[in-house]
């Protein structure tokens, strides 16, 4: 995996944005950020999110590693998050309260027929071109894969922290380096004729995939968004792998080889098995210990829910629209290996 990119400040995409990247520039310090009517979901404040957050895993080889722990930075980035978990509460809650963590579950479980998600538009009917695009979207968090999801362990206890050590286990590869699930995303990135390069892709991403990841980043690091950051964590373990099998049928329709549909056959066979352990043991044993936590629990999952239905509704209008869903389209590429 190529990591000549993790160095790279992003291109700034409004006056959020660009006041992050500005003092990250220089000393650390106080930093205003001009935070009045920005848009929740808009690409400005998922930015300077991101950008802010990327200092907890990577970093800038260019900024002062000061910076992650700058009280300034802390405080304008409350603010960022504030906006944007204000408006998932109010996107996803019905003001009734809901902890009905089983049913929310079970909900995900439910396939409709005929499916009209993303992954069903790539197996039936979508160009390579079209999964390139899916690929350079997700290279936002699959190069980083199961690394929000570490932020957990020493906020959870008992069965949950080692069912959740489990699961993270594979996620890392067993102990083998080659099977990192981020290695095998990048092996695919590179199957693909597209660079592997560690947040490489960034600047060519709309908004709604980096809040995805802002989701994953913001639950992580706040303990007290832990039930909130489980059900998230348990919503994409329980939807990756119907999804995964999908998308390895859409490669090798489109004539790709083992090459290309390892990173997908690898989660069709893993998440099935990661879905029981998050649901029972890591779910079930946090909330036999802490039940006050199941609204938080159903918030990550519906909140994860919302953020991927707009991503989707992303992909889909512009390739039914026959236009490129990045922000600058990419160079012709004859095909999988």
């Amino acid at each position: 995996m190529r990591s000549v990119d993790s160095g790279r400040l992003p291109r700034p995409r409004g006056p959020l944005s660009e006041a992050v990247v500005d003092a990250l520039a220089a000393e650390p310090g106080p930093v205003s950020l001009p935070v009045h009517d920005a848009d929740p979901f808009g690409a400005d404040l998922a930015v300077a999110l991101h950008t802010c957050y990327e200092l907890h895993y990577r970093g800038f080889a260019s900024v002062d590693p000061a910076w992650e722990w700058e009280p300034g930075l802390l405080s304008a980035r409350r603010e960022l998050e504030r906006v944007f978990h204000g408006a998932l509460r109010d996107a996803v809650e019905d003001g009734d309260g809901d902890d009905d963590v089983d049913g929310v579950l079970d909900g995900l479980l439910v396939e409709h027929v005929p499916g009209t998600g993303v992954s069903h538009f790539l197996r039936d009917e979508g160009e390579w071109w079209q999964l390139r695009e899916y690929l350079v979207h997700r290279s936002v968090y699959h190069l980083k894969e199961a690394d929000p999801h570490a932020w957990l362990i020493p906020r959870l206890r008992g069965r949950a922290k080692a069912a959740l050590v489990a699961v993270e286990f594979d996620e890392y590869g067993g102990g083998h380096a080659d099977r990192v699930h981020a290695q095998l995303y990048a092996d695919l990135l590179d199957a693909s004729g597209l660079d592997s390069g560690y947040l490489h892709w960034f600047d060519d991403v709309p908004a709604p995939q980096i809040a995805i990841v802002n989701l994953m980043s913001m639950l992580g690091l706040h303990r007290g968004s832990r039930g909130a950051m489980v059900g998230h964590f348990a919503a994409a373990e329980i939807t990756t792998a119907p999804s995964a099998q999908r998308l390895a049928a859409a490669l090798t329709r489109l004539g790709g080889t083992e090459r290309t549909t390892h990173f997908f056959t690898e989660h069709v066979e893993a998440d099935a098995v990661h879905e029981q352990v998050l649901r029972h043991d890591v779910v079930g044993d946090l909330l036999a210990g802490e039940p006050e936590l199941a609204g938080d629990v159903v918030f990550g999952v519906r909140a994860t829910e919302y953020l991927e239905g707009r991503l989707g509704e992303h992909l889909l209008g512009s390739w039914r629209a026959g236009r490129s869903s990045l922000l600058r389209p990419l160079p012709a590429h004859p095909g999988p290996g």
